[in-house]
């Protein structure tokens, strides 16, 4: 008797692996298939229209051709880049006396690494510029300042800085990105 308890409590530790698996390999096929069936319905095609302006890639010459990726055309306004190249030569123009830390010209950010002037070495100051358009405009970039001190401990100290700061930066930007278009524009 007591070998045929034994071998049904062995039976029972073989079967309840194989009911897992089973469970599993089931919900496994039915989320599965179940993907499948979102979207269209069946039967139905994407739909299609005529009216799209695309460009014909074989008489450009592709991306890096005339009116491709990157571009030399000085009214390509920052297609050839995900924003606005005048604001972008402007900010790079503007900042150059901090050392970048990253550039994105596709997203319109950059950002620097702390920068402290010789002047007042217990201060540093990091920027982060957004260009927020493929236009030319007034509201096309934000500057994020940020200021940090020396404590007494020799730790540095994250310090309120005014929004008069940023917005100095952004019209300084702006003026540099005109500056830049009237050069192209009289240069044709």
């Amino acid at each position: 008797m007591n070998d045929l308890v034994t071998k049904s409590c062995d039976m029972s530790r073989l079967a309840a692996p194989a009911r897992y698996l089973l469970l599993v390999l089931c919900a496994a096929a039915s989320l599965f298939l179940g993907a499948c069936t979102e979207g269209e319905p069946a039967g139905e095609g994407p739909t299609t229209t005529t009216d799209v302006n695309m460009m014909d890639q074989s008489t450009n010459g592709g991306i890096f051709g005339e009116g491709g990726l990157f571009s030399t055309d000085p009214y390509a306004d920052g297609r050839s880049i995900g924003v606005n190249s005048f604001l972008w030569r402007a900010s790079l123009d503007t900042i150059s006396f901090m050392p970048v830390s990253s550039a994105d010209p596709f997203g319109g950010v950059i950002i620097t690494d702390w920068y402290s002037a010789g002047q007042a070495p217990n201060e540093r100051f990091k920027l982060n510029v957004y260009i927020l358009g493929r236009a030319l405009r007034a509201d096309g970039v934000r500057v994020a300042v940020f200021r940090q001190v020396l404590d007494a401990q020799g730790g540095w100290r994250d310090m309120a800085i005014g929004d008069v700061t940023a917005t100095k930066i952004e019209d300084s930007i702006l003026t540099r990105a005109r500056q830049l278009r009237n050069e192209i524009l009289r240069a044709q």
